[in-house]
């Protein structure tokens, strides 16, 4: 009983030692300021999709060589609101086998979701608000990381939603195929997440931002960076994984029923959406609020301090908004089928092996695999990690040897295979070819060519 008892005094302790502790001190923050900060986070994203939405037209224009939006405001700043304008005084349809409903909540699902992820996203450090010291940061929690990933799978309840309760085949299969797309790409989109959180021993944010104060992890967890960056594209839908709209297959995906306000609050949630995980990047991935590396030597840290950080952390986070924006102009879009093997695959796989890998690396920096280490420019290597590099380079030389026979082994045996003909007719409809397949020309009979013939005298002599 004693034993007991001792084990349960020492649990306060245990937790106030423990690393998954937030490391953002909210004591001094009031019900009152945090409110005043849900709606600073509210007015910077609305403000921020409103820029972004004129600054991708404009790019997009420019490496179109097109002007763009120019008409409504100086440089056309104004246009998106006036796009927002026109939503709110356009007709809202409602098909009428739609359930009313559903069709109304699905928008508003998939627009609030991303707002309420935004909230455990660290934008700076601490500063002075009306007189109380407090971190800008809305909250945080041991496992915030995993709420943001929750959330996201709350916001695809609104898609499935909008496709079924549309009451059209169309939007169903919309619905369908977005959401087969968003949980598989939420997949890889953990894995490659919990590289981050073995190096930084924790899931709350604000404890992954002060782990990397002497390394971002995008260079220990590039591969992981990798993988992320091509997973939040396909769970935001851009292009070139924009195949939930895929116009020429499903004529407008999942809101091709929605118009007015309904359809706008799709197109706030998508932009949302872009900030939400260009965010969890650069919490992850980038520093959050910390300075350049370079500049955060400056004067011992002045510049990671207070307000500063608000300004790192939007600059990151544009980096991101242009990539997309750059994606947008460059890439045409992929097969679905394509997309979804490369997901399944490959990322979910590949990302599972670092995982592995990583779990290694760490393993060998805490001495569990041996205490000995090899000298290089004054820092102290460990011998497992070191072995551990050489049995993965050596394993990627022999994948890639292999690889590159097998693609060589298939170009020549399709050299050498014989090439089959179709009658893209044969069936009444045209058919396109198969990989290795070549058209056959269609055939023309006795008969065609008679009544062609007789057609011809006809018109000569009328």
């Amino acid at each position: 009983m004693s034993a007991l008892l001792t084990v349960a005094h020492g649990i306060p302790a245990l937790l106030a030692e423990g690393k998954d502790n937030p490391s953002a001190d909210f004591s001094d923050t009031p019900l009152w300021i945090t409110v005043i900060k849900a709606l600073f986070i509210f007015v910077y994203l609305l403000v921020s999709t409103l820029i972004v939405i004129w600054f991708e037209r404009r790019v997009i224009g420019r490496m179109q060589q097109r002007p763009g939006p120019n008409r409504n405001g100086p440089f056309g700043l104004l246009q998106s609101l006036a796009d927002g304008m026109k939503s709110m005084l356009k007709e809202d349809v409602r098909p009428k086998a739609a359930d009313a409903l559903v069709f109304t909540i699905a928008p508003l699902i998939t627009a609030t979701m991303c707002f309420i992820a935004f909230a455990i996203m660290p934008m700076g450090g601490e500063v002075n608000l009306f007189g109380h010291r407090t971190p800008l940061q809305l909250t945080d929690t041991p496992v915030a990381v995993l709420l943001v990933l929750a959330i996201a799978g709350v916001g695809i309840y609104g898609i499935v939603l909008a496709g079924w309760s549309s009451g059209s085949t169309y939007p169903l299969l919309g619905g369908l195929r977005a959401s087969a797309q968003m949980i598989s790409y939420e997949i890889a989109m953990g894995l490659s997440l919990v590289a981050v959180f073995l190096y930084s021993g924790s899931m709350s944010t604000s404890q992954i931002i002060g782990a990397q104060k002497n390394l971002w992890f995008i260079v220990p967890a590039f591969f992981s960076f990798f993988v992320y960056v091509i997973t939040m594209t396909g769970e935001t839908n851009r292009l070139p994984f924009d195949l939930a709209e895929g116009e020429g297959e499903i004529v407008g995906g999942y809101f091709t029923e929605y118009s007015g306000m309904r359809f706008a609050m799709f197109f706030l949630g998508e932009y949302i959406n872009m900030f939400t995980v260009a965010a969890l990047a650069t919490t992850m991935f980038l520093g959050g609020p910390l300075a350049p590396p370079g500049i955060a030597a400056i004067n011992d840290g002045m510049f990671n301090e207070g307000w500063w950080g608000l300004l790192w952390f939007t600059i990151k986070l544009w980096l991101f908004m242009f990539m997309f924006v750059w994606l947008r102009g460059s890439l045409p879009r992929v097969r679905y089928d394509q997309f979804m093997k490369f997901g399944w695959k490959f990322l979910i796989p590949a990302t599972l092996v670092w995982v592995v890998l990583v779990a290694f690396f760490r393993g060998a920096q805490n001495g569990w695999l041996g205490e000995g280490g090899v000298n290089f420019f004054g820092r102290t290597f460990p011998v497992a990690s070191l072995a551990l590099v050489g049995v993965v380079a050596v394993g990627a030389l022999i994948v890639g040897w292999w690889w590159d026979s097998r693609a060589a082994a298939k170009e020549a045996a399709a050299a050498d295979a014989p090439q089959s003909s179709i009658d893209p007719f044969a069936g009444g409809h045209p058919v396109p070819p198969l990989p290795g397949q070549t058209l056959a020309e269609p055939t023309r009979t006795a008969a065609a060519i008679s009544s062609e013939a007789v057609t011809d005298k006809e018109a000569i002599r009328g």
